[in-house]
């Protein structure tokens, strides 16, 4: 058994898992969008999410997560209650992928030494999600 991340970006999925991609080195192994799924009568999809990632995998170094704009709800609020944890072997490597969620977001805790690791920061990207960003503590 194990537990995945399914994240919902609120309409702007395709956008973040192309930055995902590009700065942290993400592939997305799978994605449908909602015109692609099989008609549903009881389930219709509204029209403006026709082009629309109704799911997709994403992998991001050993771990596989999920991914979707989910109802594109305007009403919707932020990211809430949890963080994406990203562990990097080495210090250089951290800072480059910490730096790059903190591009257009927002730097929670500046990536520094801690008590418990010699490098550890977090930063709400310019996505919503918040990451904490973190080497091992035997670096």
């Amino acid at each position: 058994m194990y537990v995945q991340p399914y994240v919902f970006f609120n309409g702007r999925c395709q956008e973040a898992l192309d930055y995902y991609t590009d700065k942290l080195g993400a592939q997305v192994t799978f994605k449908m969008l909602f015109k692609d799924a099989p008609p549903d009568a009881h389930n219709p999809p509204r029209p403006e999410l026709a082009d629309k990632i109704m799911h997709a995998n994403v992998q991001l170094g050993s771990s596989t997560w999920m991914a979707s704009d989910g109802n594109c709800d305007p009403a919707a609020g932020p990211f809430n209650g949890f963080s994406l944890s990203l562990t990097v072997e080495d210090g250089a490597s951290a800072e480059k992928y910490f730096n790059a969620l903190a591009d257009g977001g927002q730097v929670v805790m500046p990536f520094q030494q801690t008590f418990w690791s010699k490098g550890f920061g977090m930063v709400v990207d310019r996505f919503g999600m918040m990451w904490m960003v973190t080497l091992p503590p035997q670096v």
